[in-house]
């Protein structure tokens, strides 16, 4: 329902429900009529929706109602029930065929809801028209009185509630109405639907209520059923004088139903766009989530491991011979194998590298790809450095790049650990390196040393004195990352650290999302080789589809293949296993 008038910005609004809600009239001379519609309009107003300098309008009193400030102002309608009638002082009270148009502001959202007659925009006057046509002609229930839905997506969809009103000078003594909801959102009007019927329901209640009183009264006072039967032979609209056309203030004796109506419709706006939120919905956990669960439980179950075997060892104290006092007890296994095996250490106190950016500027283009490459290829990235809090802080930064599961980190040891043994190690300077682990394409080191005179402020460090006093060496026995294109993940994720436009939050979302990416198709490729054996054309054409057939990619698929969750690989073992096993039975 948009247009492209400028003054006028209907349905596109936040927190309100995306719809306009009308009052429809059968009239007897006219037809189908729109009596009253409520609409959300965002500023400016539409000309002629209460605008102060419009001919014909005065300012009403302020008023509060839920939450809404109602700012309404009076202007005078000729409605479809009645004729045309010409008033110099318009108001309710002045005559029955005029009602005013009202205006609410929502303090919260800064939302205007106006009720008028038509919507002025024209695209929404031919909507409202349509619906409002369809609503009290062929769209009807069973016996004419109900709720119905109908509509399409280019006219709108269109909840539809048709119900009598008593008029003991009517045809039938009843008039027949509706209260249409129109909305383009199919879905949202739908699962709106019981919310709609019991309000819409409970506004008919009342005016059915109140026009029933009315009807009652006049009827005591001159039965309108016996003066018909005494006049059977005159023009049955003859007779009426003319009232054919009683507005509905009449049939209720409601000079303030106009403003009721505003209320309850601009109400049943905002309350039926309030209850329908969107949410996200993670769904099934990650790999990094189960990884993480998997290794928390673990650590559990070896601590009640490890503090049944101390209850043990205090039982044995009380029996040990003299002298046994005095021995040391050994650190805690699952406490020291856990933070080896998972590289799960207390973070740095400082973190001295604040993002993999800010790492990208210190230690340079050239040699963060080249550390980079090493870190997404699963191969050993070892730095070498006096300050223990900057090589965690390191580490903190460049673990990111992998899955959970694909990370094995000693942060600081006093001699080289195998490369089996974790793909992260920190050293201090002295502790030497094997040669073959120097002059393996497998490793990369980082070597940071003091700063000369002549380079004590390298690129990136001018700001940052903790590592202005640092420069960094990155070294490999094969310069394998200069040389090729690179994985497809490391050339995005250094596209997104060159765009200054990103912020650094941005960027962490978007290393999220690339992540979640990969290990989707390593979820692919596991199942493909691992579960189901194809061979290896197959697996070759599975690559070109995934868009990883490159050897870089290849090697990078198979590296973070070993941080799939135990919790996945037995979910598919087990799905693989219980066909077979069925089959078996029969």
């Amino acid at each position: 329902m948009e247009g492209g008038d400028e003054n006028i910005r209907p349905l596109a609004f936040p927190s309100t429900m995306n719809a306009i809600v009308a009052l429809c009239h059968f009239c007897e001379l006219h037809g189908p009529r729109t009596l009253f519609c409520t609409e959300v309009l965002h500023a400016p107003l539409p000309q002629g929706a209460g605008s102060g300098d419009s001919p014909g309008q005065v300012e009403q009193a302020e008023e509060e109602e839920g939450g809404i400030q109602m700012n309404s102002r009076v202007r005078a309608h000729s409605p479809a029930e009645g004729a045309s009638t010409e008033s110099s002082s318009p108001g309710p009270k002045k005559s029955d065929m005029w009602h005013p148009g009202y205006i609410s502001h929502d303090k919260e959202t800064s939302i205007k809801y106006v009720s008028h007659q038509h919507p002025n925009h024209p695209q929404l006057f031919s909507i409202v028209r349509q619906a409002c046509v369809r609503s009290l002609s062929c769209e009807v229930c069973p016996g004419r009185e109900g709720p119905i839905f109908f509509g399409d997506e280019q006219h709108g969809f269109v909840f539809s509630h048709t119900f009598f009103i008593k008029d003991s000078l009517a045809r039938g003594f009843q008039r027949w109405y509706s209260i249409i909801a129109i909305m383009m959102d199919r879905i949202y009007l739908i699962n709106s639907w019981p919310f709609l019927l019991g309000k819409i329901r409970g506004i008919i209640n009342e005016l059915q209520g109140k026009a029933l009183k009315v009807f009652e009264a006049e009827q005591f006072g001159c039965p309108q059923r016996a003066q018909r039967m005494n006049t059977a032979f005159t023009p049955f609209l003859h007779q009426r004088n003319g009232n054919a056309a009683r507005s509905l203030t009449s049939l209720t004796s409601d000079d303030n139903l106009w403003a009721c109506l505003h209320t309850s419709f601009a109400w049943l706006l905002k309350a039926c766009g309030s209850r329908l939120t969107e949410k996200l919905l993670e769904g099934a956990p990650t790999e990094d989530t189960l990884v993480q669960m998997e290794k928390l439980a673990d650590l559990e179950e070896e601590s009640e491991s490890w503090d049944n075997s101390e209850a043990e060892e205090e039982e044995k104290a009380a029996v040990l011979p003299e002298g046994a006092e005095g021995r040391e007890l050994t650190s805690c296994p699952a406490e020291s194998s856990f933070l080896s095996a998972c590289g799960s250490w207390q973070p740095p106190k400082l973190s001295v590298f604040k993002s993999l950016r800010h790492m990208r500027q210190v230690l340079g283009a050239p040699s963060f790809r080249m550390l980079a490459w090493h870190v997404l290829m699963g191969n050993q990235v070892i730095w070498k450095s006096r300050d223990v809090n900057l090589v965690q802080s390191a580490f903190e930064v460049l673990r990111t790049m992998l899955p959970v599961g694909c990370v094995r980190i000693i942060p600081y040891s006093s001699q080289y650990e195998e490369a089996y043994r974790c793909n992260f190690l920190g050293l201090s300077p002295p502790v030497p390196i094997p040669a073959h682990v120097l002059a393996s394409e497998f490793a990369v080191v980082v070597e940071v040393h003091t700063a000369t005179r002549s380079n004590l402020h390298p690129a990136g460090c001018e700001d940052d004195p903790s590592l202005s006093k640092y420069e960094f060496v990155v070294t490999s026995g094969s310069p394998v990352a200069a040389d090729r294109v690179g994985p497809t993940i490391l050339n995005k994720i250094e596209a997104a650290l060159t765009n200054q436009n990103l912020s650094v939050d941005v960027v962490d979302q978007c290393l999220i999302c690339l992540k979640e990416e990969w290990m989707n198709k390593v979820k692919v490729l596991f199942k493909f080789t691992k579960v189901d054996s194809r061979p290896k054309e197959d697996t070759q054409k599975l690559l070109s589809v995934l868009g990883a057939s490159e050897e870089d990619n290849v090697k990078l698929l198979k590296f973070w293949m070993t941080g799939l969750s135990k919790t996945y690989k037995s979910h598919l073992m087990s799905t693989v296993r219980s066909p077979t096993a069925s089959e078996s039975r029969n």
